[in-house]
């Protein structure tokens, strides 16, 4: 599998805003966008020879997966974490403990980079890394610990894809990222262990997100309404949590995890309309 060089120095922010809007698009709509968009945006350093690079999490929440049912129920406020690494990382490797919070549409992300092993004892034992050679940021790093302490989380998906990612020529803001192959899996929650597991989206289906801290470009909206690509409400982790609740919904029950089912199945509903739509 393609891996990100240990430093990762274009992913190296470690604190920003920006809005997202999101849309599930087939590859023929893929093929006719990155084509339409070329004279605007250039791709990813990482994209080599037109392939995708992989982006690898885990998402901790609570036992009873409080964090994600808070969020599909669409608050003014929300917030998860996660462990980052790009490619399949060894232990060894550097990797992103981060927090991304939603409020009002504008989503926040905090972050600091650390090995993946120190990531481990850090989320799942409670041992603080060194802040050796200043690659850890402390106070991202206190916010953290505060969040998973307060919430006594604890690993429980696994989450990958493959993507293609854009950037606004001339150092604007502006960025799409088109994500594939989205993998989830809740047994064998390790980043080293490479993608397996079971697919959110059908094959030949891309979530394109769109990134900004401003105004979406005149040129962009243009060319997705000549597409008649329309924003979608999608979650990965989201999606995978209602796909495992329709999977388990009787055991669940059983341990008395109070799941909004109409809503879930009724976005569930919504998305496969969207699917349905571009076939």
């Amino acid at each position: 599998e393609q891996k990100r060089q240990k430093g990762v120095p274009d992913m190296a922010i470690e604190v920003f805003n920006r809005y997202e809007k999101k849309y599930i698009i087939d590859e023929d709509t893929f093929h006719k966008l990155t084509y339409q968009i070329a004279d605007y945006m250039n791709p990813d350093a990482y994209n080599r020879n037109g392939e995708a690079y992989r982006i690898s999490n885990i998402y901790y929440d609570t036992e009873n997966d409080q964090l994600i049912r808070a969020s599909i129920e669409k608050p003014v406020y929300k917030e998860k974490l996660r462990l980052r690494a790009y490619g399949t990382p060894e232990l060894t490797d550097n990797v992103f403990v981060e927090i991304k919070k939603k409020y009002n549409g504008i989503v926040n992300k905090r972050r600091t980079s650390m090995m993946l092993q120190e990531a481990y004892d850090f989320l799942n034992d409670d041992i603080c890394p060194d802040s050796h050679e200043g690659r850890i940021n402390r106070q991202v790093l206190k916010e953290i610990d505060y969040f998973k302490n307060f919430y006594h989380l604890q690993p429980k998906v696994y989450l990958s894809y493959d993507r293609f990612a854009y950037f606004e020529k001339d150092d604007g803001d502006f960025r799409i990222t088109f994500d594939k192959n989205i993998t989830a899996r809740r047994e064998d929650i390790r980043l080293e262990h490479g993608s397996y597991g079971k697919k959110l989206l059908p094959d030949g289906k891309y979530l394109m997100e769109v990134k900004i801290s401003g105004a979406v470009p005149l040129w962009f909206t243009k060319i997705i309404s000549g597409l008649n690509v329309y924003p979608v409400s999608f979650s990965k982790y989201g999606t995978e949590y209602k796909q495992y609740v329709f999977t388990n919904y009787t055991s669940l029950m059983y341990k008395g995890e109070n799941i909004c089912l109409n809503q879930s199945l009724h976005q569930h509903q919504r998305i496969q309309s969207a699917l349905a739509s571009q076939c």
